[in-house]
């Protein structure tokens, strides 16, 4: 694969206890060291303008000025130095070249994946929270959308992260040229993220989530994506697919509740990377969380690897049914019409 990194993502460091720290992808770099194939490029930083095209200018503003006053506390989980505004800036313009790279026709062992820092998906339209500033994916979806060069009328979101992503809901809740996905644990941080979000106004049934049980394996994320998922998102068709890809749903993660294996995300991985292929979208990854640095390193590692041409292990035995009743509840959000019992 290719790696968008940028060692300004390194300066923002919101303290030595913080669970987003520098350390994640230093843990990323040292874990692809040992394969084959990885490519790292580094791309320009986002303009305000950019960013602007999905939150509020005013609020980026106020936090390019906390930044320039040495940054701090902005709210209790969400901090900043002096180099976060630069950070951010970075990690959306990495989310751009990923989905740049993409639909220039990137595929197979070019396939890109930004490992930007501080992470996006809770930044909403005019706030910052969840450790997040800017949210890089939704940057980088508008970016597609707006360029014509790239023809792009639809794009989809899938977000793996065990945390809600509430601020690229937020910001396309009302959109119809954007279908977001959420995977994440039931009741968790930021606690939206229920089956009757599905969108409003133009964006009515553009918004699906998927909220698990805690304690959910890597059985039910498996039928969510090749259910309820994969339907919504073929009959969307999409013509670009970006993966908010946060490793916290591992069961060695130290703040989830949901037991997935290294393994499952390389199923997971495999099961979109089809669902691509049969729309005809292309496909790009974004980082998002992920707190165990050896679990986060070997989690990317073998996303990579999947795309290098190592086969997905399918898991040993049976669903335990935990997700059942949510899946079924996705369905009928969604006027799908999925039969379960053969996922």
């Amino acid at each position: 694969m290719q790696f968008g990194y940028s060692e300004t993502c390194l300066a923002h460091d919101p303290g030595s206890r913080h669970p987003e720290s520098p350390d994640r992808l230093r843990a990323i770099r040292e874990r692809l060291k040992k394969k084959h194939g990885v490519e790292y490029v580094e791309a320009d930083p986002c303009d305000l303008d950019a960013m602007a095209a999905v939150h509020d200018r005013e609020y980026l503003e106020s936090v390019r000025e906390f930044c320039a006053e040495g940054g701090g506390s902005w709210d209790p989980d969400t901090a900043a130095v002096e180099a976060t505004w630069d950070a951010a800036r970075q990690s959306a313009g990495l989310a751009c070249w990923a989905a740049d790279e993409a639909l220039e026709g990137a595929t197979g062992r070019e396939t890109p994946f930004s490992i930007g820092r501080p992470p996006g998906h809770h930044a909403v339209y005019d706030d910052a929270m969840g450790f997040c500033f800017v949210d890089n994916v939704a940057v980088a979806a508008q970016h597609a959308l707006d360029h014509d060069e790239h023809d792009v009328d639809r794009v989809a979101i899938v977000d793996w992260d065990v945390h809600h992503g509430n601020g690229t809901q937020d910001i396309f809740y009302d959109r119809g040229d954007v279908f977001f996905v959420s995977l994440h644990e039931k009741g968790l941080y930021p606690g939206t993220g229920a089956v009757d979000e599905t969108g409003e106004g133009d964006g009515e049934g553009t918004t699906m989530n998927v909220p698990m049980p805690a304690g959910t394996d890597d059985h039910e994320y498996l039928a969510a994506v090749e259910g309820p998922i994969t339907a919504a998102l073929t009959e969307f068709d999409p013509d670009l697919l970006l993966i908010s890809a946060g490793f916290d749903a591992h069961r060695h993660d130290p703040i989830s509740r949901i037991r997935l294996s290294t393994e499952a995300y390389a199923l997971l991985t495999d099961r979109l990377r089809t669902l691509a292929d049969d729309t005809d979208a292309a496909l790009a990854f974004v980082l998002e969380g992920g707190y165990g640095l050896d679990v986060l390193a070997d989690s990317v590692a073998i996303v990579h690897e999947t795309f290098d041409g190592r086969e997905p292990i399918a898991p040993d035995g049976e669903s335990d049914g935990k997700a059942a009743s949510t899946l079924e509840d996705v369905l009928e959000a969604h006027d799908l019409d999925v039969d379960l019992g053969d996922l």
